[in-house]
């Protein structure tokens, strides 16, 4: 950094200054340190382009700082400065307005020049930004292990339902590693056919197929140094399901078309909403790869069994939304109503919720009137969703539902007939679609050989089709086997 302008840097630090040695190498890096007493009321006098704070034990200097840099219309970003082995303090500090974290160790040189990277492209982040909340003890155990693991540089399979934060707890387990600045690539498996998925994991050699003019690095090579995460793993066909393996297996890496195999210093970090046990019994799952994959296991809980959650992700959630206008106002009814709600659709649903929320109450405080909760079938006692949870320490919890709308069960989608006017659902006109629905995908599927065939009967794509089965395993109907994928 010997060739940058000189850069002020505001140094706090409430317990303890910089000695003159450590102070000097920043110099020598082109950062020109500017140590003031800890009490921040003079920040305006200083005029520095980056503020960096030290925390210990709580993030209330840094609000100080923030307060102060406000008042003033400094727009300079806080770098908060913290233990390495304090994550979760470094993750609240971000959650609430720092740029970035950086270790209280020695001088690094290599991590200030990112720190220094990211000051030229980003502004510094509100804490409406941020999606990391763990205020549940259940979270906060989670967080605690995921730290652990994370020093570990092992492969990791993050299980939990659908919507409940997957690739957030990916997301820490790469900014905790030692691999932290590296690259943090996602992936989604379920995403796009399996040709595509093939060429995007593996890339290609020019020539290697119609089109191809250049050589194209996959995902594991653009990983490099760092982390890839396959979401939805489960979905994963069973010919790439092999190939990973292989990858798993060597540490390498063959591109489509080509003959070198190319060495990868990554980390790999599965997840799935499904049963993988499950699906292995049923032959959509290779156990040798399931066993590759699960170097560890992290399995994350419900949004209902971590009720601590809801409202601070919920007011989180109404700051992202509603940044730089008058801040939204939950009501203590409506506060207790998404307390009492299962969230069967997780952060996902809790977010949907809100947005619709936010356009009835039209800037007024949102109530119980203006929660609009979705319509999802309540899984019965053989369902797949159910299984699952039991097979990963999910079962024996509920949540009390004070209010006896959302306690009332939907009846299971399939135990309706609509032969008759008299057979429909309470529910009315809109169940009796989903029924009719159901049962005609089910004729389509008994009465051909393949899933792009029923998918050509029905008049729909074979990607549409395959939506329209998960939706339904997540209901509880039986798909048959053939077509569980």
């Amino acid at each position: 950094m010997t060739d940058r302008k000189m850069i002020d840097v505001l140094w706090l630090d409430p317990v303890q200054p910089l000695a003159h040695a450590e102070a000097m190498l920043f110099a020598e890096n082109g950062l020109n340190l500017i140590q003031a007493e800890a009490q921040p009321d003079n920040i305006a006098l200083f005029g520095a382009q980056l503020v960096v704070v030290s925390l210990s034990e709580s993030t209330r200097y840094l609000k100080e700082v923030q307060s102060r840099l406000a008042a003033v219309n400094s727009s300079a970003p806080i770098i908060a400065r913290v233990d390495r082995n304090n994550f979760e303090l470094g993750i609240r500090a971000m959650r609430e307005g720092a740029l970035s974290v950086i270790s209280a160790g020695p001088f690094d040189a290599r991590e200030w020049r990112e720190v220094l990277e990211l000051t030229k492209c980003k502004p510094a982040k509100s804490s409406s930004e941020q999606a990391f909340v763990f205020a549940d003890p259940v979270s906060r155990n989670l967080l605690a292990l995921a730290e652990r693991v994370a020093q570990v540089d092992v492969t990791v399979l993050v299980t939990g339902p659908t919507g409940a934060g997957k690739e957030v707890l990916a997301q820490i387990l790469h900014d905790a590693s030692v691999r932290h600045q590296g690259p943090f690539v996602a992936f989604n498996c379920a995403a796009m056919p399996e040709n595509l998925i093939e060429d995007m994991l593996f890339g290609h050699e020019k020539g290697s197929f119609t089109g191809a003019s250049k050589v194209q690095p996959g995902l594991f090579e653009q990983a490099q140094g760092g982390t890839i995460f396959l979401d939805e793993i489960g979905e994963m066909s069973f010919h790439l399901q092999a190939k990973l393996l292989r990858v798993l297996q060597e540490r390498s890496v063959v591109r489509l078309g080509g003959q070198k195999a190319i060495d990868l210093d990554i980390r790999v970090i599965a997840a799935t909403n499904r049963d993988l046990k499950l699906a292995i019994a049923q032959n959509l799952f290779r156990e040798d790869l399931y066993f590759r994959l699960t170097a560890f296991k992290l399995a994350i809980p419900s949004l209902s069994e971590r009720p601590k959650d809801i409202l601070p992700l919920a007011e989180q959630f109404l700051a992202q939304q509603n940044a730089g206008a008058q801040a939204l106002i939950l009501t203590r009814a409506a506060q207790l109503s998404l307390e009492s709600y299962r969230w069967p659709g997780n952060v996902r649903e809790l977010q949907n919720v809100l947005i619709r929320g936010m356009v009835l109450a039209n800037g007024a405080p949102i109530d119980v009137q203006h929660l609009l909760f979705d319509d999802i079938q309540t899984m019965n006692s053989n369902s797949p969703t159910n299984n699952y949870q039991q097979s990963n320490g999910f079962a024996g919890h509920s949540v009390t539902e004070t209010n006896s709308h959302y306690a009332a069960a939907p009846t299971h989608l399939a135990s309706y007939s609509v032969s008759s006017p008299e057979q429909l659902p309470p529910e009315g006109l809109n169940q009796a679609v989903k029924q009719s629905e159901w049962q005609t995908i089910m004729s389509a599927l008994k009465a051909t050989r393949s899933r792009e065939q029923a998918a050509e009967q029905l008049g729909i794509s074979p990607r549409t089709l395959r939506h329209k089965l998960q939706r339904l395993r997540e209901q509880g109907v039986n798909v048959t086997r053939a077509y569980a994928r």
